[in-house]
C-alpha cells in the first residue's frame, strides 16, 4: 500500500481517548470564562468587604480588563472601587461605567514608583510633605498603614478643600 498523510490535528482519538484540537479550544476557552466569572466574583466581594456603597454593583473580567457598571453614592467611592480593581493583580485596565449619586469634581490619579512615599508625593501634588495624612485618608481602607505602598500601585490625590 504506502505511506498515507493525514492531518495531524484533525479527527476525534483512537477510541474516543484523547480530544480533538476543536473539542481542547472549547474547553479551554470555557476554563477561561470560568476564570473570569470567578476573578469577577472575587473583586465583587473585595468591593463589598471594604464596605463601599454601590448599588447594582457588577464587575466583569475579560482577560487583563475589568469593567465595572454600578452606583455609587459618591465620586470617592467610586474613584475607591476603580482603584481596588485595577490594583488587583492581573488587571490591566478598567472600564469605568458606574454613575454616581451625588457629582463631585474627580481626584488625580498617582503611579507609585520606586523611591515614593506618602510625603513625597503630598510634596509634589501638595507643594507640603505635611499633608500626606490626606493622601492616606483618600485611599483608606485600601491602605492601612501610610508606609505600606508598593511600586505600581495607583493612589487617589484628592483637592484640598
Amino acid at each position: 500500500m504506502g505511506l498515507f498523510s493525514f492531518i495531524k490535528d484533525a479527527g476525534a482519538k483512537v477510541f474516543g481517548v484523547g480530544k480533538t484540537t476543536a473539542e481542547e479550544a472549547a474547553e479551554a476557552a470555557t476554563k477561561s470564562a470560568d476564570f473570569a466569572k470567578e476573578k469577577a466574583s472575587k473583586l465583587t466581594k473585595s468591593v463589598e468587604t471594604l464596605g463601599f456603597e454601590v448599588l447594582d454593583l457588577n464587575i466583569e473580567v475579560n482577560d487583563d480588563s475589568a469593567t465595572i457598571w454600578g452606583q455609587a453614592n459618591s465620586q470617592a467611592t467610586r474613584e475607591k472601587v476603580v482603584l481596588v480593581v485595577g490594583n488587583t493583580e492581573g488587571i490591566a485596565t478598567v472600564d469605568d461605567r458606574m454613575t454616581v449619586v451625588f457629582e463631585e469634581p474627580a481626584a488625580q490619579f498617582h503611579t507609585v514608583v520606586k523611591g515614593d512615599y506618602l510625603s513625597k508625593i503630598a510634596k509634589k501634588y501638595y507643594g507640603n510633605a505635611m499633608k500626606y495624612p490626606v493622601i492616606f485618608e483618600a485611599n483608606k481602607p485600601m491602605l492601612t498603614d501610610p508606609d505600606k505602598i508598593y511600586p505600581g500601585q495607583v493612589l487617589r490625590i484628592p483637592a484640598l478643600d
